[in-house]
């Protein structure tokens, strides 16, 4: 039986995690942050600076901004953040731009009214905020996490000032207790009633997308490439819809998305494949709800060893994450599901995160491609041995070790990646 207090905090993890967002998010996190810098300095900034770490740099860079008309880059980002911006709507800041902000985003663009400092900092999603005008300052600087606002100023007085404990964590709630069983005990008894709201929000805004990005005219098209060049089968509709969720968000889909660990890539990764999978085999909606608790959950536990921002690709946490909660929607054990991340995580933890862009979808459906393999592979009870290169003697380890490389050991690939994009 789970306890109560356990209960409780990971329904707070849920709904700290899985909150919509529009657009990708490092961009809206930079045109919240002007716009809440807007809000302080209290009118429109003639000159805005962006100091931005090397991971806040490598994931605007190449895609398009919601509301923006087509535009890309930090620059557009946060000017329009701060004349057209909503700071009460947090990730969804951009969701009410109109064709007036768009304009004056344009002139000022055109005026050179913002520009892009490299901010040398070890805090891979860092970055200050300063906005100047009718003889005033403010600066807003963020961390950690994308909405992690730790301090704001004014003409150089403090004005607000979070916490240090919080400041440096990002979140309120504790995830020490996350754990596959941990999490399964709680996908298994939680009492849907606390969640279903969560969960309903999530499947409406990622399908959305979904079909938008197969119908719309996005990037390459990579939903309906699949669907039209690869034997029509579950498998090929789980990567086309999922690939295609993503292209529409990184292409500037004016559509929510329900993210997960900061990330919209991820919770699209982390749920069209299941709402796929349920609705192709006929699943009840208790059991994809828990299904979706389960992935949700296993989706961040792996990011905590991570970290928000890497060079480790998010897609392949996500991915292994659906098709772990798979296999448990499929009445698997719990050995087939630790079966499932282990075969997942043999095969692809190597994909790297070269920025945010439209081939990120490429990289989703190459994911869920692995990871239901590794599924079929695990209802199969086949297994690959532990320590058999980096797997170890259960998931959980695996799933430390996978972090510790993405956080640690690929440390200096994310720096050299940074550098090439730069240069």
């Amino acid at each position: 039986m789970l306890e109560k207090t356990l209960q409780d905090e990971f329904i707070k993890i849920i709904r700290e995690e899985l909150v919509p967002a529009f657009g990708c998010t490092e961009p809206i996190a930079l045109a919240y942050a002007a716009a809440r810098g807007r809000e302080t300095l209290g009118c429109e900034p003639e000159k805005i600076v962006a100091e931005c770490s090397g991971n806040m740099i490598k994931n605007v860079r190449c895609v398009t901004i919601p509301g923006s008309g087509g535009l890309t880059g930090i620059n557009t980002a946060c000017i329009l953040g701060a004349v057209a911006g909503d700071p009460s709507a947090g990730m969804e800041v951009l969701e009410k731009v109109d064709d007036r902000g768009r304009a004056r985003t344009r002139e000022l663009l055109e005026q050179g009214a913002c520009s892009v400092e490299f901010l040398d900092s070890e805090i891979p999603l860092h970055f200050i905020i300063a906005l100047s005008g009718e003889g005033h300052t403010a600066e807003v600087e963020v961390r950690h996490i994308h909405t992690n606002i730790v301090s704001i100023k004014k003409d150089g007085e403090i004005v607000f000032e979070k916490p240090k404990e919080l400041a440096e964590k990002g979140y309120s709630t504790d995830r020490t207790k996350l754990s596959l069983e941990s999490i399964k005990a709680f996908a298994d008894e939680v009492d849907l009633a606390l969640v279903k709201d969560v969960y309903e929000r999530q499947i409406r805004c990622n399908m959305d997308i979904a079909y938008e990005g197969i119908s719309g005219n996005y990037g390459l098209g990579i939903g309906r490439v699949i669907r039209e060049s690869y034997a029509d089968g579950i498998v090929t509709r789980m990567k086309a819809y999922a690939a295609a969720a993503s292209e529409a968000r990184m292409g500037g889909c004016d559509m929510p998305v329900i993210i997960n660990s900061g990330s919209g890539n991820q919770g699209i990764a982390s749920s069209v494949p299941v709402i796929v999978y349920a609705r192709e085999k006929n699943i009840p909606r208790e059991k994809l709800y828990r299904s979706l608790v389960f992935s949700s959950l296993l989706t961040i536990y792996q990011k905590e060893f991570i970290g928000k921002l890497s060079a480790f690709c998010g897609a392949v946490s996500a991915s292994c994450a659906s098709a772990a909660a798979i296999t448990y929607m499929a009445g698997g054990t719990i050995a087939q599901i630790k079966a499932t991340i282990d075969n997942t995580l043999a095969n692809i933890p190597g994909i790297i995160c070269d920025g945010a862009k439209i081939s990120c979808a490429a990289k989703i459906a190459s994911s869920i491609d692995a990871a239901m393999m590794a599924h079929h592979l695990a209802m199969q009870d086949k297994r690959y041995a532990a320590y058999t290169g980096i797997l170890k003697e259960n998931a959980g380890e695996t799933i430390s070790c996978v972090g510790y490389i993405g956080k640690v050991g690929m440390h200096q690939t994310d720096k050299e990646i940074i550098k090439m994009m730069l240069e």
